[in-house]
């Protein structure tokens, strides 16, 4: 399994193909990202690389325990820490820089983010519930989700409910998107659909891990 790379989510807009169909994409701007340290097996129990991204000159915006870290193993400040499992680290060494390139047309790739945070939300815009009806007795409670408890036995409401609460807000991967096209001289992806978070966003990218199976076995 290969590292993944650190990028920003800029926005959606859309690009046609040789046909001429129209195909939505998302803009993902990678940054340079170096390895500033390697996990390995004996030592720390696992086999990873920790990856740095967005160059800080000063380290005016990273905390004094960081500070201390970066000081320890890198010269350098980053403002973003990610690790990537690996299977085996000995075709890494510190201070190696990947970028855009790393994505290739036609691939598969994961992408993490954190979705929009909705805030408060009841349970037809969180859970899409169809809502009670508009007349016949129904007065003031038209978007309630109805019902939630039993009668005496159980006598309370099931753990897991699907009620009104707190919408959005939470890490999401989006599994198996394709990526459309590589710009290198920009240093971004065009990645086939909707990515998790919102604009300025920032998002992990990964080679699928689940790579989709369709119906010819393929």
């Amino acid at each position: 399994m290969r590292i993944g790379l650190v990028a920003e989510k800029l926005g959606m807009t859309q690009l046609f193909d040789d046909n001429g169909v129209q195909v939505p994409v998302t803009v993902l701007k990678v940054d340079p990202c170096t390895i500033v340290s390697l996990k390995v097996q004996d030592k720390d129990g696992y086999n990873a690389v920790q990856l740095g991204t967005r160059e800080s000159s000063n380290g005016k915006h990273i905390n004094r325990p960081q500070q201390g870290y970066f000081k320890k193993v890198s010269s350098k400040f980053f403002r973003i820490l990610k690790e990537f499992r690996v299977d085996d680290v000995a075709s890494y060494n510190v201070g190696d820089k990947f970028e855009v390139d790393h994505f290739s047309s036609g691939q598969l790739v994961d992408v993490t983010g954190i979705t929009k945070g909705k805030g408060f939300a009841g349970g037809i815009k969180r859970h899409g519930f169809g809502g009670l009806r508009a007349s016949h007795g129904v007065s003031i409670t038209h978007r309630c989700h109805g019902s939630t408890g039993n009668r005496t036995l159980p006598g309370r409401v099931f753990k897991g409910k699907r009620m009104a609460g707190h919408m959005g807000d939470q890490r999401v991967t989006a599994l198996n998107l394709m990526v459309h096209s590589v710009d290198k001289e920009k240093g971004v992806v065009f990645v086939r659909g909707a990515v998790p978070g919102g604009k300025k966003g920032t998002v992990f990218i990964r080679d699928a891990i689940k790579k989709h199976v369709d119906k010819t076995g393929k």
